[in-house]
């Protein structure tokens, strides 16, 4: 029996591996990513097309077709589609994103035969009716206004729309109006567009059998036929860092946000401003809570965080503060950037860092599910599988010097658009 009164001996992580994918085309030429990984007969299937803002020909149609992918087909009513998939135990959903839009499904491995012809209807025969995407702009207008009421929310639309431009499809921010413009015709123009075999790419993984890849090839060669990969629409945001004041008279918590333009993963600096940040306001023992939560107490969350889109990223620090406390905070944001640039990071602290990092790739790579969507990361970003390695890489050994250098470069007060949304 272990001694239970002895705390176990605490060891570094010295090795993390990305297992590599199994790769093969269905008969309609999408690729896919197998994870054949597990115990338990359950699949979690993800198919995504590039049909996200970037791709998309009118504001908002890009969300609003994702959405209502499941809200009725040819064969099938929203109602059924939902009483389908929880009779199976299966789970449906639909996740979307600035650059693709995603159709996930976990399944039993017993139940897979059932539930694909749901997802067969999806791609090929939704309906888009009139009075569902009117049902839709009702539910998002009334979503907006309430979101509209948040400072915290109006504070990062205002952030992103500086940073990127209001037409930029990184930037720019859903209105009532917008909603009210879209049209059936407009999500059916955008379905058959992008909804294609030429724009998909297939992740699978837990349980993957041969039936399981025979039954896939033939829901999705009669669901998806070959079509045109389009080209991204991704404007250069070329305006000038400013501050914005946006008064809100009758709250009480000031938003403050902070922002700059970032990097996307195929950049250099990517791997080693990622740690930076961590350092930063990343995590919970970072500079920024230490000082401003735990010494200062003028917040109770602080945070600075990388967005990472497929063509561009952006760094943005964010809090909610009292309005006496508002410059107070801003002084010490800038006060621990200028410390970073000016002196090294002690290895301790360094050391705290990596292994926080390193502790969540651990997380990243536990079971099929996790590690099919680091692989989904890399190859919807055009990276090799070993970006993974370089990254571990990265962490393991960047030293202090380096991490000034990047702050140097990249936390200059003069670089940052600044938001204040308050009383």
């Amino acid at each position: 029996m272990p001694d239970r009164s002895q705390p176990p001996v605490i060891k570094d992580i010295q090795t993390l591996h990305l297992p590599k994918p199994e790769i093969f085309h269905l008969d309609n030429g999408i690729p896919v990513y197998v994870t054949n990984m597990g115990t338990q007969d359950v699949i979690r299937m993800e198919l995504v097309f590039f049909a996200g803002r970037t791709y998309e020909d009118k504001q908002l149609v890009a969300r609003a077709t994702s959405s209502l992918l499941r809200e009725g087909t040819r064969h099938y009513t929203a109602a059924q589609i939902a009483e389908a998939t929880d009779f199976y135990g299966a789970t449906l959903s639909l996740p979307f994103n600035l650059d693709t839009s995603s159709i996930v499904l976990y399944s039993l491995n017993k139940h897979f035969a059932d539930t694909l012809p749901i997802l067969q209807d999806m791609l090929r025969e939704p309906l888009f009716a009139a009075e569902d995407l009117e049902a839709y702009i009702r539910r998002n207008q009334r979503r907006l206004a309430v979101d509209l009421a948040k400072n915290d929310t109006l504070a990062y639309r205002l952030i992103t729309e500086q940073i990127f431009g209001s037409s930029h499809p990184y930037g720019y921010n859903s209105t009532s109006e917008a909603y009210l413009a879209l049209s059936p015709a407009d999500l059916k123009k955008h379905h058959q567009r992008l909804y294609n075999a030429s724009n998909c790419l297939l992740f699978i993984s837990g349980r993957v059998t041969d039936e399981v890849k025979q039954l896939l090839n033939k829901a999705l060669r009669d669901a998806l036929s070959p079509g045109e990969k389009p080209a991204p629409r991704v404007p250069v945001p070329d305006g000038q860092p400013q501050s914005t004041f946006e008064r809100r008279p009758d709250t009480l918590q000031s938003a403050v946000r902070l922002g700059r333009r970032g990097l996307n993963r195929h950049h250099g600096d990517f791997y080693g401003l990622y740690v930076l940040n961590t350092l930063l306001g990343g995590y919970f023992g970072s500079r920024l809570m230490t000082n401003i939560r735990e010494e200062k107490g003028y917040t109770y969350n602080i945070y600075s965080m990388l967005e990472t889109m497929r063509y561009d990223g952006s760094l943005l620090i964010g809090t909610e503060v009292s309005p006496e406390y508002v410059e107070p905070t801003l002084r010490e944001i800038e006060r621990e950037m200028k410390i970073l640039q000016e002196t090294l990071v002690d290895e301790e602290e360094l050391k705290m860092v990596r292994n926080f990092l390193l502790g969540n790739f651990l997380t990243m790579l536990d079971g099929p599910f996790n590690v099919s969507e680091v692989i989904r990361t890399l190859v919807l970003d055009d990276l090799p599988l070993s970006t993974f390695d370089e990254l571990v890489s990265t962490v393991q050994n960047i030293d202090a010097a380096a991490l000034q250098g990047l702050a140097q470069k990249y936390l200059n007060k003069a670089d940052l658009w600044q938001v204040i949304v308050g009383p």
